[in-house]
């Protein structure tokens, strides 16, 4: 007597995921970018620079130089830590803005959340602690959470983290690390004072406290003077992680950033980046290499500042009658990002679908918040619009926060 054989399956089942990967969800920002594609939508959720301004002859020039001139070298693998004459270039303008530097303190990075993985992987076991901003960057709350750390939000105001609360935090919860944006946070385009850097460097050296100061958007200023880094201060020079990225001053495309660490902790993150991708692309490093010689970068990001900076005021004048009335919101300095929170007992996440369907979005804020979220918060980019088209989506926005005005406008 023959056993009939059972069928053999259609598909093959997926393996069963990785803790961290059932745990850790996706971007809700990528998640509305992809609602939102459509060319109707004024979207003010992603933080996209304006492509318009993207200085693409000159990219594409230093492109064709490199690949006329070394193309070999540029179509060949190269070392994990980067091009030489790149990291020769960003070494000269970190030193230049305050922090001196040499080549061998950077690493390359395709892009800085690149940076943000290679640091989660060499310094965080499951279960230890990272001390963050509130509300914080959402894609280094993920970095964070696929390594498994327990992630704790400093208190603070509007200015940012409270130097005091960090420091109980420290003594505390014994970190391994605190993550911030000090300039021009993202979410909030917030700026933390002078006086906090040094306080927040001061913790550093008293309490062992290593930072990640991420630094995607300090040189896309408005108003004001530029503040230095928190790893220029006294105590925190061996004690920090600086992050930065090519993506808000040239272009996203390239992929392109950088960190400055000790050596150690550098070697191990460059160890890391082996396993992930081997190293940046050779060509992009290259022709941004030549890009840097060949160009005035400084001058490219001022006239984009220039455009940001009114593309802001356009924003900043129109509030009042796009959002409800007790509704308050921050002046960014620079930077790509205005916070805004409504009157209780306004939800900005239940709120965003009948905005959608005015063909306008932004963030909500509660993806952005470590522990309890403030439901009356969002987000709005105002660098990737025009003036008249910011007027516009905050005209769609008020129809679509006010019911009183949609329905008036469905009339």
């Amino acid at each position: 007597m023959t056993v009939a054989e059972p069928p053999l399956p259609t598909h093959s089942p997926v393996p069963p995921l990785a803790a961290r990967a059932r745990a850790v969800g996706g971007s809700p920002v990528r998640d509305i970018l992809a609602v939102t594609a459509r060319p109707e939508v004024i979207n003010f959720a992603g933080g996209l620079p304006a492509p318009e301004l993207f200085d693409a002859k000159g990219i594409a020039a230093a492109y064709e130089a490199v690949l006329a001139e070394a193309p070999a070298r540029a179509l060949q693998y190269s070392t994990t830590e980067g091009e030489p004459a790149l990291r020769d270039a960003l070494a000269a303008r970190t030193t230049a803005r305050g922090l001196p530097t040499g080549p061998d303190d950077l690493l390359v990075t395709t892009g800085s959340q690149q940076a943000l993985s290679l640091l989660a992987t060499a310094l965080l076991e499951p279960g230890d602690t990272v001390l963050v901003e509130n509300p914080c960057y959402l894609a280094a709350l993920q970095a964070f959470g696929f390594a498994g750390a327990r992630i704790v939000a400093v208190p603070g105001d509007e200015h940012g983290v409270d130097p005091r609360a960090l420091e109980e935090l420290v003594a505390r919860e014994r970190p391994k690390l605190l993550y911030t944006v000090p300039t021009f946070q993202n979410p909030t385009g917030r700026t933390l004072p002078a006086g906090r850097r040094a306080a927040v460097a001061a913790v550093a050296a008293r309490r062992g406290l290593w930072i990640v100061e991420d630094d995607p958007y300090g040189e896309l200023r408005y108003d004001g003077e530029r503040l230095p880094w928190i790893a220029a201060h006294p105590g925190a020079e061996d004690r920090t992680v600086l992050l930065g990225s090519f993506s808000k001053v040239m272009a996203p495309g390239l992929r392109l950033g950088w960190l400055r660490a000790p050596g150690e902790l550098r070697r191990a993150c460059a160890v890391a980046k082996q396993a992930a991708d081997l190293h940046t692309p050779t060509v992009n490093q290259l022709a941004t290499a030549r890009y840097l010689a060949d160009n005035d970068l400084d001058a490219h990001v001022a006239r984009v500042a220039g455009v940001y900076r009114e593309r802001r005021d356009a924003m900043l004048s129109g509030l009042a009658g796009a959002l409800p009335a007790g509704s308050v919101w921050n002046r960014p300095e620079g930077g790509m990002f205005l916070w805004a929170r409504l009157p209780e007992p306004y939800d900005t996440t239940a709120l965003l679908p009948q905005v959608v369907r005015q063909n306008v979005a932004y963030v909500p804020g509660a993806p952005f918040y470590a522990g309890t979220p403030d439901r009356t918060t969002l987000r709005l980019c105002f660098v990737t619009q025009t003036p008249t088209e910011i007027e516009e989506g905050l005209r769609r926005l008020g129809e679509g926060i006010s019911p009183t005005r949609s329905a008036r406008s469905a009339d």
